[in-house]
């Protein structure tokens, strides 16, 4: 409400929406006069689930109060959205490809824009659209108000800060540790050729009415999603091969139970938001610590109880402890009845038996005392020679 620039962070499903849409909306009202419409405040995000999304919250918010928004973005035509802006707008939602075509084109006026928010900004780094980002902010109008918000602070978050934000207070709700609090963590060992029938088992057993399971590629989404529709499973699939509409389509079967399992990659997944979702399950482990925050945090939302299943073979073993270090967490390992391993497993490191030295106190301990020893000879040694 001060008007300063933001670098906020928190996990997902905590609220980073309303966060700064409740003040935006609060700041236009007291502005935004009768029928003369300008662009005013310009939202970027990574995909178009989650424009989408963001466009419903505003939507939702503004019920009572003449603020509007339009989205900019792909899977539209772009005569639709070019006919929407022309009747004027407060608010755009955009997607950075699509509202960089519109500046190109000159189909777009950004220079009252006062107040820019970026969204999501890690999956914006992610996807290389530093560039686009860029080029949009010089037509923006200065001085600006400008928050970026993420679900962690990342070295490469704190570099986009520094280059987009002027003094900005920094917000950070939660640390990555947080994301378990709500939510019950398992994990099953298993060979690599058992792996898609494991997945089968566990969803009948289960009996989740909805489950959102993960690949890290489109190669490895269509192949699960193939293999589930085979063993009569209804299954939804979306990823960036996918088009828009589809993609919708998609998510809404998995929303309207008509659906039970809905296949995603992590970039597909950005702005995906089912209420009360019960399970998640990673079919692959993703790359990095921050990407299965996010992937866990599509459940155990709105302090509602959750459960994430991750799935591991041996070359998973490595990677999965590497997460648990990070998330200052520890999660049994189990094997799954009828799916006892067969693949040699990769051997246990025996802990080191610890010396003398290091019981008494470390190698550290053992350096202080031996200096210390040594300035008390040094010492002595200088008493006596003046002495003499």
């Amino acid at each position: 409400m001060q008007g300063r620039d933001i670098l906020g962070a928190s996990k997902s499903g905590t609220g980073k929406t309303a966060s700064y849409l409740l003040p935006l909306l609060n700041k236009l009202q007291k502005i935004v006069k009768g029928e003369h419409k300008t662009i005013r405040a310009l939202i970027i995000v990574p995909t178009i689930e989650l424009a989408d999304q963001v466009s419903r919250s505003i939507n939702s918010f503004a019920k009572y109060i003449d603020i509007q928004n339009i989205k900019i973005q792909g899977g539209t035509p772009k005569s639709i959205q070019i006919a929407k802006l022309s009747k004027g707008t407060d608010i755009v939602v955009a997607t950075p490809g699509r509202l960089q075509d519109f500046i190109k084109d000159k189909k777009i006026n950004l220079s009252n824009v006062n107040t820019v928010i970026l969204d999501e900004a890690d999956t914006m780094l992610d996807l290389g659209f530093l560039a686009e980002i860029e080029a949009i902010l010089t037509h923006c109008k200065q001085p600006r108000q400008t928050m970026l918000f993420s679900a962690t602070i990342s070295q490469n978050i704190k570099r986009l800060g520094k280059q987009f934000l002027k003094n900005p207070a920094i917000v950070e709700v939660s640390d990555r540790r947080s994301v378990v609090n709500m939510i019950n963590h398992k994990a099953y060992k298993v060979d690599r050729s058992k792996k898609s029938a494991l997945i089968t088992q566990i969803i009948k057993d289960k009996g989740s009415s909805q489950v959102l399971l993960f690949a890290n590629s489109k190669v490895s989404a269509d192949k699960i999603y193939k293999y589930l529709q085979e063993q009569n499973i209804r299954v939804s699939i979306i990823h960036g091969d996918i088009k828009r509409g589809d993609r919708a389509k998609s998510l809404g079967l998995l929303k309207s139970g008509k659906t039970q399992v809905l296949v995603a990659t992590d970039v597909a997944s950005r702005g995906i938001d089912i209420k009360e979702l019960p399970l998640v399950i990673n079919y692959e482990l993703p790359e990095t610590t921050d990407d299965f925050t996010h992937r866990v945090g599509r459940t155990g939302r709105a302090n509602q109880k959750g459960e994430v299943v991750s799935i591991l073979t041996t070359r998973d073993y490595n990677p999965f402890a590497k997460i648990e270090r990070d998330l200052k967490i520890n999660i049994k390992r189990d094997v799954y009845d009828g799916f006892e391993l067969t693949d040699t497993q990769p051997r246990q490191k025996q802990p080191k038996k610890k010396s003398l030295i290091e019981r008494k106190g470390g190698f550290d301990f053992h350096k202080k005392r031996m200096e210390k020893a040594k300035k008390l000879n040094e010492r002595n040694k200088n008493k006596n020679t003046k002495r003499r």
